[in-house]
């Protein structure tokens, strides 16, 4: 005997808007449709009728696909990759950033030699190792940083450019870096971005490149940073 399920399974769209409290009730997966409701009576019992109906059923069923699209690309705070990628493009903001070349490397060259661009190791030993001249200075952002950085557009584009707004774009786009992040309104129309930590590469590109931090109309601005 086949025949559809007691108790039949909700009906499609139960929980779209109407059925739950907007801000509280999650939203959740629409249930796919049911397709019992497209069978007459006298055919509920007939197997094959009802496995080509299933079948059938199972091809044409979005609703997979659309909690995938919902998830990786709709969503920003689940979106993935090319996702991301689309509401970089929404906000105004690239995942790529070009990084800045090092300026000198560790070495082994005796002071004097008058090789400037080695350092010794030492207090003052910070600088990398040299690997050769890179191909190209692009940097990709990983998912969860190119996340941030698009909140932090996000909230550039409405910002009004106040220090009270420009601060709440540095303390979300920095979180837990050890130090301050914020913003002094100096003289003759200047504004300076201070950073009390040695900001990294990426960090420095960021801020310097992809206009995520607002300033307002005829103020020039500057970074300082350690």
């Amino acid at each position: 005997m086949t025949g559809p399920p007691y108790p039949p399974a909700p009906t499609y769209g139960s929980n779209a808007i109407g059925k739950f409290t907007i801000g509280v009730s999650p939203v959740g997966t629409i249930s796919p449709f049911v397709f019992w409701m497209t069978v007459i009576s006298q055919y509920s019992n007939s197997p094959i009728l009802i496995q080509l109906i299933q079948n059938f059923d199972e091809c044409i069923d979005q609703t997979t696909n659309f909690d995938a699209f919902y998830d990786s690309i709709w969503n920003i705070s689940t979106a993935q990759g090319m996702g991301l990628d689309i509401w970089g493009q929404i906000v105004g903001v690239s995942r790529v950033i070009q990084l800045p070349a090092s300026a000198s490397y560790f070495g082994f060259e005796e002071a004097g030699t008058g090789n400037a661009n080695s350092n010794p190791f030492g207090p003052g030993g910070t600088s990398p190792w040299y690997s050769g001249v890179p191909n190209t200075g692009n940097y990709s952002l990983s998912d969860n940083a190119f996340r941030t950085l698009i909140y932090a557009k996000a909230l550039t584009n409405i910002s009004d450019g106040s220090i009270k707004s420009i601060n709440q774009i540095l303390i979300n786009l920095f979180p837990g870096q050890g130090g301050n992040a914020y913003v002094v309104d100096g003289e003759n129309m200047t504004l300076v971005y201070n950073f009390n930590w040695a900001l990294t590469p990426v960090q420095l590109a960021i801020v310097s490149q992809t206009g995520v931090l607002p300033k307002p109309v005829g103020v020039a601005s500057s970074i300082s940073y350690i």
